[in-house]
């Protein structure tokens, strides 16, 4: 078939299109055979020849459709020119339309195309864009909190994770215990099946050889037989030497089980008759000799008994089994407390008791042969408890080896105290008593911890009792000066004891008579910064009550007032220094330090003129004025004068002068000044500790007639004292009164002057609230620091004790156990800072319990609370909770005996027993500082009794009288008129005589 002349150009054209254009075989129409002139129906004809529009098709659609009419077209074009015969020129001029047209919508189809490529490529670049931003944003830095919420987060978390730890710990140890009494309790009950079945086992076998030697025949045989069978047991029962030996053996080891059994049930012990019996009754049974005996030949029957241990050891073993009857019937007199330990003990004793009777009971039965599965359920319920006696043992001897060795160490203290300070029969008493109770107490600790550690324990203990209460400085405290000195000691030999003897004792530590001369601004402020000694009168009252007393820096309050006194002076100086006025400050300096060394110093010492030639005020200010005082030769000159008059502990301080060049002139210059305070001090006390024992025995004397100098001259009163006394002395009449329930009013029970004078003390020292002028008598007014420290204590005291047996209950711990660590670390915190309710005093008090002792969730909440409670009652000094009420009371009640024994040896025998009260009373860690209370004002009462007896007397008398009369009138007033009233007018006459004449013997008694 011939091809279309425009084929090979549709071809070409055609050639670099896609799919969807047309291929050539689809141009391929009908031959020239084909009829002429067809003409296709109208909606097919529409359909080829539709009219173009602008609506935009899709290109495949368009393609296609183009092709078909651009075929359709090509074929009637072509039949129409073959019948005019213009074939040539027509056929190439009527395709050349059509074609054009194909051509432009396949151009306008890749237009299209690529309008499309770029519009894709536009939106993969906006895409893009979008991309790269987000994640530049993302990248970005955010200021935020993240890393303190990360922090915080891991915090929380940590807390959280501590608190479920220990929850689960405490789970898991719970059900633990649990675990173990449940493994315990099947494998007793297994054991006790299975000696319940072994017995069985053994009395069947019992049985069936009896039932087999008592067997009879049915029928008899012939007396022939019967003969012959009688002769041949005869014959088969004669034994050989080996079986009678064993027989016989056999036969004696019944017998002495069954007497040993006998004996012991002769004593009738139980589980039911120790529970009946009475504690005392069943002590004094178990501690005879018979019962002893008895019961060890009872354990050597069952196996208990170790054969290779001597005799000791033996009454050991035996006293030990005895003592389960103890525990196993009477619990709360044996144990302390009820503790899980305490409570493990009870049930392994009624066990190991059991065991004992079901073994007893079964031998019984088996004609006194041993049950071997009772043996071992017996042997292992003894070993159990056996280990369970002795780890509460050792855990009991511990608490009482601390409690004597704290007996032991408080003896020791009561010795350093009276073996100066008293007189030699005195002293002699106090000795014998306290090395009898010492050497009781060593035999005791030596029988629980052994002979080796015993010592080692007590000599640590009193070694550091020792080195706490001892706060003298190490090394040679003599100061150089005093020994470079040519003058001599005061006149000790002097006839009375006068003011001008006590003051001749103290030259030094009285401030110089000050010159006449007027002093420059500079040079009073200079004075400002001296120490200020305490006057003679309670540097005498001092050394009366404490023979060691030095002189120091005072209380931490004065310390920073002084410290802030001097720091204004420097920076005056400082100021005044910088503006050019610093001739006049130099000069005061000088003078200061000048007047301060010549006091170390007598006249004529070569020291002495060498210091007051070279710090002379008019040689100073003549330096000053042409300006040739130099700072470093002034520095230097100190640094070679002060190593010849300080003490030798006192070098290195010395030495910081020349060696340390820090700061300014004015901070070396308050550097110097320091230094040269601390050797006045050393100086004083140097010479107040030569001079101690001549004040001590005059002190009484001078300290009574400097009180009533002050008397005289209406410096003071006694109304304050006088009202303290009368207070104190009701509440002691109405306590005697109250124990005195038939009202008979016994001479000997009638309160003396003395118990009322301690009471008063001891009330005074140990009331929590705050001291007062208005609470504080006259005569005590220079214990007013004292008594404040010890109300103080005594608010401390009771505060951590209230909070310590709280949580040895709330642990179930024994309350006479001693938490030192803990005490010790809470009177730190409570020591630096006021006690009161705070969060971070709250958080340190506890985090100090906690940190020693686990302590469940509750348990936690309970102390948190108890002691939010405890400090908010302690900062208000009101004691409303039961547990510090009742801590103050046993801690009053504890000081008042000791202050109130009459004797060396009743004093003695309650310092020993200290310990031991004190740990019943739940204050086991204060058992020294209740003892140093209780020395000291012990020590204060002695020394205002002698000063001040006399005004007491005088109070005594007064009060009686009025209260004597008081009751005068009273009883008149209740008489009644008419004849009534005179007979109780005669009787208020008799009661005033009464009254007067008690009145004349109380003021006749000396107190003290």
């Amino acid at each position: 078939m011939p091809r279309l002349p425009s084929d090979d150009y549709l071809s070409e054209s055609l050639q670099p299109s896609n799919s969807g254009i047309p291929e050539d075989g689809d141009l391929i129409m009908s031959s020239d055979d084909n009829p002429p002139g067809y003409t296709p129906p109208p909606h097919i004809a529409a359909r080829f020849y539709r009219p173009s529009n602008n609506r935009r098709r899709s290109s495949a659609a368009s393609s296609r459709r183009n092709s078909i009419s651009s075929a359709h077209s090509h074929h009637s074009h072509h039949s129409h020119h073959s019948h005019h015969s213009h074939h040539s020129h027509q056929s190439h001029h009527s395709y050349h339309g059509p074609q054009s047209n194909h051509v432009a919508q396949h151009l306008r189809r890749a237009s299209i195309l690529e309008s499309r490529k770029a519009r894709l490529a536009d939106r993969a670049a906006h895409a893009e864009k979008v991309r790269l931003r987000a994640a530049m944003a993302k990248a970005a830095p955010r200021p935020s909190n993240s890393e303190e919420r990360a922090l915080a987060a891991q915090h929380a978390r940590e807390k959280y994770l501590a608190q479920v730890t220990a929850a689960c710990a405490e789970e898991v140890k719970k059900a633990k215990r649990v675990a173990e009494d449940m493994k315990e309790k099947r494998e007793a009950e297994q054991r006790k099946l299975r000696g319940e079945t072994e017995e069985k086992l053994a009395e069947a076998e019992k049985r069936r050889v009896e039932y087999k030697r008592h067997l009879k025949r049915g029928r008899g045989p012939s007396p022939a037989r019967v003969e012959e069978k009688k002769m041949a047991p005869m014959a088969s029962a004669v034994p050989d030497e080996m079986a009678a030996v064993r027989r016989i053996q056999t036969a004696w080891r019944r017998r002495r089980r069954r007497a040993s059994l006998m004996a012991f049930r002769a004593l009738g012990l139980s589980l039911e008759t120790v529970r009946n019996a009475s504690f005392e009754t069943l002590g004094d049974l178990l501690a005879e000799d018979r019962v002893l005996h008895s019961t060890a030949k009872m354990l050597d029957v069952c196996g208990l008994h170790d054969r290779e241990a001597g005799p000791v050891e033996d009454r050991t073993a035996v006293r030990t089994f005895l003592s389960a009857y103890l525990i196993a019937g009477h619990p709360e007199h044996v144990l302390s407390s009820q503790e899980e330990q305490e409570q493990d003990l009870i049930t392994k004793s009624r066990d190991v008791l059991l065991a004992f009777e079901q073994l007893m009971l079964a031998m019984e039965r088996m004609h006194y042969q041993l049950p071997h599965a009772r043996v071992r359920v017996l042997a292992e319920s003894y070993s159990t408890f056996r280990a369970a006696f002795t780890a509460w043992k050792a855990h009991d001897s511990s608490t009482l080896v601390q409690t004597m060795i704290a007996q032991y160490v408080e003896l020791d203290s009561i010795w350093q105290t009276v073996k100066d300070a008293t007189e030699d029969v005195v002293k002699m008493e106090y000795k014998e008593g306290i090395q009898n109770n010492q050497v009781l107490l060593i035999v005791r600790i030596k029988r629980l911890a052994g002979p080796e550690k015993a010592k080692a324990m007590i000599q640590h203990a009193v070694r550091q009792a020792r080195r706490h209460r001892g706060h003298k400085p190490t090394g040679d405290a003599r100061p150089r000066a005093a020994l470079e000195t040519s003058a001599v000691a005061p006149d000790v030999n002097l006839a009375s004891a006068s003011s001008a003897s006590v003051d001749s004792h103290l030259p030094t530590l009285t401030p110089l008579p000050q010159v006449s001369r007027r002093l420059s601004p500079q040079a009073g402020e200079l004075l400002k910064m001296t120490s200020a000694l305490p006057d003679n009168r309670t540097l005498v009252h001092e050394l009366a009550i404490n023979r060691d007393y030095r002189i120091g820096a005072g209380s931490s309050s004065k310390s920073e007032l002084r410290n802030s006194l001097h720091a204004a002076i420097f920076d005056q100086m400082r100021r005044d220094i910088d503006v050019g006025q610093g001739d006049q400050w130099i000069v005061a300096m000088a003078e200061n330090i000048r007047e301060k060394l010549l006091r170390l110093l007598t006249p004529g010492n070569s020291l002495h003129t060498l210091i007051s030639e070279a710090l002379d005020p008019v040689v100073v200010q003549r330096e000053c004025s042409t300006g040739s005082f130099s700072y470093e030769r002034f520095f230097s000159f100190m640094a070679t004068v002060l190593p010849r008059l300080c003490a030798p502990f006192r070098d290195a301080d010395v030495r910081t002068i020349s060696e340390d060049q820090s700061g300014d002139v004015i901070d070396r210059l308050a550097r110097l000044m320091q230094v040269i305070d601390l050797l006045s001090l050393d100086y004083a006390n140097y010479i107040l500790q030569n001079s101690a024992p001549r004040l001590i025995s005059e002190a009484p004397g001078y300290e009574e007639r400097k009180f009533a100098h002050d008397l005289e001259r209406n410096a003071l009163g006694l109304q304050r004292t006088e009202r303290w006394w009368t207070k104190a002395r009701a509440k002691v009449f109405e306590e005697a009164q109250r124990r005195d329930t038939e009202g008979i009013g016994h001479p000997a029970n009638r309160p003396t002057l003395e118990k009322i004078y301690l009471y008063a003390l001891h009330d005074l020292s140990t009331n929590p609230a705050d001291v007062t002028v208005e609470d504080l008598p006259e005569t005590l007014s220079l214990d007013q620091e004292r008594i404040s420290r010890m109300r103080a204590d005594t608010l401390r005291i009771i505060t951590i004790g209230s909070m310590l047996l709280t949580a040895k209950n709330l642990l179930k711990r024994d309350v006479r156990t001693a938490w030192k660590s803990e005490a010790s670390k809470m009177w730190d915190i409570l020591s630096h800072s006021p006690i009161q309710y705070a969060p971070g005093l709250f958080n340190a008090l506890l985090a100090t319990v906690e940190s020693a002792h686990a302590l469940p969730s509750s348990s936690k909440a309970h102390l948190s609370a108890s002691i939010t409670r405890i400090l908010s009652q302690a900062s208000c000094r009101r004691l409303s909770d039961p547990v510090l009420k009742l801590l103050h009371h046993r801690l009053r009640s504890h000081l008042f005996a000791r202050l109130t024994a009459s004797s060396a040896g009743d004093r003695v025998r309650l310092a020993s027993t200290a310990s031991e009260g004190l740990a019943n009373s739940g204050l086991p860690e204060f058992v020294a500082r209740m003892g140093v209370m209780a020395d000291e004002l012990a020590r204060v009462g002695n020394v205002d009794r002698e000063a001040h007896g006399k005004w007491y007397d005088q109070i005594e008398s007064r009060v009686a009288a009025a209260q004597a009369q008081a009751q005068t009138g009273e009883m008149v007033s209740a008489a009644g008129a008419g004849g009534v009233a005179a007979g109780a007018i005669g009787l208020g006459g008799d009661v005033a005589a009464t009254t007067t004449t008690t009145t004349k013997e109380v003021a006749g008694t000396r107190l003290g």
